[in-house]
C-alpha cells in the first residue's frame, strides 16, 4: 500500500459530498452519538459500490445504460427526499435541549442509503482502485480489498470527525434558533444541489 495511495484517498474523502453534509447535519442537529452513527451508514454504503467494483458489476452498470439511470434516479429521488425532509420533518435538526432520542439505526440507515443509490460510487471505485494495483500482482482481488478496507476505514475516521467538529457547533445554535434556520435551508439547498447535479450528469 503506497503513500501515494493514502493521500489519494484522504483527499477524497475529506471532499464535501452527500455523506460529509449528512455527517454534518446530523451532528449539528443530534449531537456527536449520531453523528457516529451517520458515520458508520455511510461508511457501511460504501461496501455494496467497493464489492460492485471487485467482482466486476461497475463494469455492467458503465455499459448498461438502463441499470445506470436507474439507480441514478433513485438516488436523485432520494436526495430531493433528504432536502425536503430537512425542510418539513422538524425533528430531523432539532436542536433543543428538549428535542426527543434520536434513534441510530434509522440515522444509519438513511447514510446507508445515500451511497447505495449513488452509481457513481461503484465507477468510481472501479476507476480509482485498479489505479494503485500493479497489473502483475499475485492476488490482485485479496488488495483491492485490502484498498477498499483502508478506503472505508479513512471515510469513518473522516467523517467522524466532522461530526464531532459540527456537534461542538451545536451549543452555538441552541442559543440561536435564527441560525439553525438558516442551517438547514443550506443543508437542504445542498441536497437539493447535489440531486440535481447527478440528474443531469451523464
Amino acid at each position: 500500500m503506497s503513500l501515494e495511495f493514502l493521500l489519494t484517498s484522504l483527499v477524497v474523502v475529506l471532499l464535501p459530498g452527500t455523506g460529509v453534509i449528512y455527517t454534518l447535519a446530523i451532528g449539528l442537529g443530534r449531537g456527536f452519538r449520531a453523528s457516529v452513527a451517520a458515520a458508520v451508514g455511510c461508511t457501511v454504503g460504501i461496501v455494496p459500490a467497493a464489492v460492485a467494483s471487485i467482482i466486476g458489476l461497475a463494469a455492467l452498470l458503465h455499459t448498461s445504460a438502463l441499470a445506470f439511470q436507474v439507480i441514478k434516479y433513485l438516488g436523485v429521488a432520494y436526495l430531493f427526499y433528504m432536502a425536503w425532509k430537512l425542510l418539513r420533518d422538524k425533528s430531523v435538526m432539532d436542536v433543543s435541549e428538549n428535542a426527543a432520542p434520536a434513534s441510530y439505526a434509522r440515522i444509519a440507515t438513511s447514510g446507508v442509503l445515500l451511497n447505495i443509490l449513488n452509481p457513481k460510487l461503484s465507477l468510481f471505485f472501479l476507476a480509482f482502485l485498479p489505479q494503485f494495483i500493479a497489473h502483475d500482482a499475485p492476488n490482485a482481488t485479496a488488495a483491492l480489498v485490502g484498498l477498499a478496507g483502508v478506503f472505508m476505514a479513512m471515510t469513518f475516521v473522516v467523517f467522524v470527525g466532522y461530526g464531532a467538529f459540527a456537534s461542538f457547533a451545536r451549543d452555538y445554535v441552541i442559543r440561536r434558533p435564527s441560525v439553525m434556520t438558516w442551517i438547514k435551508r443550506s443543508f437542504a439547498g445542498t441536497f437539493g444541489l447535489l440531486g440535481a447535479k447527478l440528474a443531469i450528469s451523464n
